[in-house]
């Protein structure tokens, strides 16, 4: 029956129009708290807005909705318990003993004294724009708006000035390469060769003429590896989740199993690159790691997270009959 809905709307000629609608329309008032209720354990470690968009193509195709959490608890939590090990040992800090740190951090409170005004002002302003960003939507103020709502707040009470701005050059160099590469991304999807390459890899998997459980890898794998040609999640997303959900339908994968499994790679290769993610680029301009060790983590650290997912996901996937 998913698989039947999903080809409905996925596999026909509008389709991809559709999803593009779909993209648009995905964080109305309704849609949103129907979203809220299947936050899964993969939002531990990416939670955005891609879900939403996934959920509203591939989700709602049959009477019960599908269940993220139950789906991604098994997996997720073994990424979430053995990725720090996992950097510790191959990406080691350079300080690793730290036992004046309790003392250092009680003298320095003592010497900064009790909450200050501009604190208080910081922290209100903090949970109000938090709050904007999670539930704005509903007040018509999208979380662009909010952010700056919450920065001219702080400027105009005098909590931050202008050259506090000014002198955070991280920031504003990676607000500058960032918008580059979303456009780049942008232009590559306009010219058409995102389809081109989605057209490629479906003329490729024709004429393997492989069962579905190879058919699956490929897919899965060419739409993680795909992402350095993307800035962000949602333009990926919006670009290719509709195309290589149908292919996976048409390679006989099961519906349910295709839409999660997309769904879940996409939160998978949000630490890929400094630019693959908005909160990649935001940890990528602390300065604390460099651009060549970003890339090699990314990569490594994808692989073992796609064999983690691999491992511990299929078997789990088998007993709750996604396949």
């Amino acid at each position: 029956m998913v698989e039947k809905h999903l080809r409905d709307v996925v596999l026909s000629d509008e389709g991809l129009d559709d999803f593009q609608d779909v993209v648009k329309d995905c964080h109305t008032k309704r849609d949103k708290q129907r979203s809220l209720r299947l936050r899964s354990v993969v939002s531990i470690f990416n939670g955005c807005s891609t879900k939403h968009v996934v959920y509203q193509t591939s989700g709602q195709f049959r009477g019960e909705n599908i269940s993220w959490f139950k789906a991604a608890c098994f997996p997720a939590l073994a990424s979430l318990m053995l990725t720090p090990l996992i950097i510790y040992k191959i990406f080691p800090p350079e300080i690793k003993h730290t036992a004046d740190a309790p003392n250092m951090a009680k003298t320095k409170l003592e010497q900064m004294g009790p909450v200050k005004r501009n604190e208080w002002i910081m922290l209100g302003t903090m949970l109000v724009t938090v709050a904007l960003w999670i539930d704005g939507e509903s007040l018509d103020i999208k979380s662009v708006v909010a952010a700056m709502l919450g920065l001219s707040a702080l400027l105009i009470l005098g909590v931050l000035s202008w050259d506090d701005c000014l002198s955070e050059k991280s920031a504003w160099d990676t607000l500058a390469w960032f918008a580059v590469l979303i456009g780049m991304a942008g232009e590559l999807t306009t010219l058409g060769v995102v389809s081109w390459l989605s057209k490629c890899v479906a003329n490729l998997l024709k004429a393997l003429s492989v069962g579905w459980h190879l058919e699956i890898l490929i897919l899965q794998s060419v739409y993680f590896l795909i992402h350095y040609l993307f800035a962000g999640q949602t333009a990926h997303v919006g670009a290719l989740y509709s195309a290589f959900l149908q292919m996976h339908l048409t390679a006989k994968v099961p519906g349910t199993l295709s839409a999660l499994a997309l769904a879940f790679n996409t939160c998978l290769f949000g630490a890929l690159t400094h630019y693959s993610s908005g909160q990649a680029a935001v940890y990528y301009g602390a300065g604390y790691v460099k651009l060549p060790d970003v890339f090699k983590l990314g990569i490594v650290m994808a692989f073992i997270n796609i064999i983690i997912w691999g491992l511990i996901g299929s078997p789990w996937w088998k007993i709750l009959g996604l396949y």
